[in-house]
């Protein structure tokens, strides 16, 4: 309730001392006068005096929290209009339910590891309009590009292996990815394509060839990941995308090295467009000026009124 409340001048709360010195050392010396029946007379005066001196520091302390500036600061972040696009291309095919890619957690799948680590690497990307793909015996768009980092997470969190079937259509899925960045109106166009094993010709529809074609003519730039030992992706294939398109290959030969990649490729393509934060600030000094007022206005009005001079 009172985040981001706070006085914008709250040195002033150091004047209410000057009227409490004030009440102590400079009080009026009046007459005494001697009356008869006096003590229902003082009793009467005395509640009176009370009802005075309540209004009279309430006007007081209201007045020095009006001076105060109370206000809440409620920050909002407005979303990039510009930015990186990237596309996310996730081999979901069988082979990656093999365990032991992660040694710090060998009942973990090799899909389970990347997952993990493409959602970290999502949360890094602030101002940047991330899409997935994912292929197996065919490809698709299972995020479209967003600035809603949240939403692309749950996307990856929901994904599962064999979700596109069991082959690698490796082809078809750099042609999709290049087809999901196409509208784009970014600068910077990036594909970070992940894949453990070698193209499927029989699920393959779309020939190399023409899916190089289209990241060059969309200038795409193709980072391409192949997880596992030696032998067990095709190193050649992603090295001459990579090196078609203006990006960079590598290999992972456990989650350690793959988590590094990701970092890596964030470094490399770091965006240098900041989204910007604003903040919405409420004033509330008109509530304590407003009751300090019109305490002030009764103190005044009951002084002057007859029979509580």
């Amino acid at each position: 309730m009172f985040d981001g409340f706070y006085f914008e001048h709250p040195r002033f709360i150091f004047v209410i001392f000057f009227f409490i010195a004030c009440a102590s050392l400079c009080r009026m010396k009046l007459p005494s006068f001697y009356f008869p029946h006096s003590q229902s007379f003082a009793k009467d005066t005395l509640s009176r005096s009370n009802l005075l001196f309540m209004l009279k520091w309430i006007s007081i302390v209201m007045l020095i929290f009006a001076f105060m500036s109370p206000v809440k600061d409620q920050p909002y972040e407005m979303a990039p209009k510009e930015g990186y696009a990237i596309a996310l291309i996730l081999d979901t095919s069988d082979s990656m339910s093999m365990h032991g890619f992660d040694r710090g957690n060998v009942d973990a799948t090799k899909f389970d590891a990347v997952k993990s680590i493409v959602k970290d690497f999502i949360a890094k990307r602030f101002d940047d309009n991330i899409g997935v793909v994912v292929f197996g015996a065919y490809s698709f768009i299972a995020s479209p590009l967003t600035y809603d980092k949240n939403i692309v997470q749950k996307v990856v969190d929901q994904l599962y292996i064999s979700i596109a079937g069991q082959s690698t259509a490796l082809y078809d899925s750099l042609a999709q990815g290049v087809d999901l960045l196409k509208n784009s109106k970014a600068k910077t166009k990036i594909a970070i394509l992940l894949t453990d094993g070698y193209n499927s010709p029989e699920a393959t529809k779309i020939p190399l060839h023409v899916a190089l074609e289209m990241a060059q003519k969309e200038k795409v730039k193709v980072y391409t990941i192949g997880i596992g030992n030696d032998g067990e992706f095709d190193q050649a294939l992603l090295t001459q995308i990579a090196t078609t398109t203006g990006g960079k290959t590598y290999g992972a030969a456990d989650a350690s090295e793959l988590k590094s990649i990701y970092n890596d490729i964030d470094k490399l393509e770091k965006s240098k467009i900041k989204s910007q934060n604003f903040s919405d600030v409420q004033y509330f000094y008109f509530y304590p000026l407003f009751f300090g007022v019109l305490s002030l206005i009764l103190y005044v009005y009951l002084i002057n009124k007859r029979g509580y001079e």
